[in-house]
């Protein structure tokens, strides 16, 4: 296991810690409540394949070659969604998603949320960009990105590719530090 981040990172809300085997029906939950997979690629509404899943990813993870991180909220501790960073292209760049946020979460928690899957990607794990697709009709969710500084980088029917420099997440790290708190680098 990778073992220079901390096993919980924290945000001002919210949290993140590694995915484990018993949060299988938590995620099939919620990668099958329809007003929440509008914009995912699909998965079997089924805990014994979402567990089979989950074994496969924790080999993966266990390699380093993705995590995959449960978002809670800080007040309470409650499960509100997940986040998912994969696809490492060493040493330059890595991808993120698997981004599901439910009714549950804080106000902040898509951004904050945001911010602690950057900080591992550049800040622990030294990449130089991230590279990511976003459903072409999630209109919000392309919004953001953009917001935060991403470039696109080409399209297609489906989705709209982008990529974030190392530079823009410092300076949004700077931009809005109030949202990380706690040991974030």
């Amino acid at each position: 296991i990778l073992t220079n981040f901390p096993t919980i990172l924290p945000a001002r809300t919210v949290f993140l810690r590694l995915v484990e085997i018993n949060d299988a029906a938590f995620i099939c939950g919620l990668r099958n409540k329809k007003k929440l997979n509008l914009f995912l690629s699909k998965s079997e509404n089924s805990i014994e394949s979402q567990l089979e899943w989950l074994e496969q990813y924790k080999y993966r993870e266990a390699q380093n070659q993705e995590f995959y991180f449960i978002i809670s909220r800080k007040d309470n501790n409650q499960p509100i969604g997940t986040i998912r960073i994969y696809d490492f292209q060493k040493p330059s760049s890595f991808c993120w998603g698997s981004w599901i946020l439910n009714e549950n979460k804080t106000a902040s928690s898509a951004l904050e949320s945001a911010l602690l899957i950057y900080n591992i990607g550049f800040d622990y794990l030294n990449f130089e960009q991230s590279h990511f697709d976003v459903r072409k009709n999630n209109v919000k969710v392309n919004s953001f990105h953009i917001k935060m500084g991403a470039v696109k980088t080409r399209e297609d029917n489906l989705n709209i590719y982008y990529k974030l420099s190392k530079e823009s997440h410092l300076k949004n790290k700077e931009k809005y530090r109030n949202f990380l708190l706690g040991d974030n680098k």
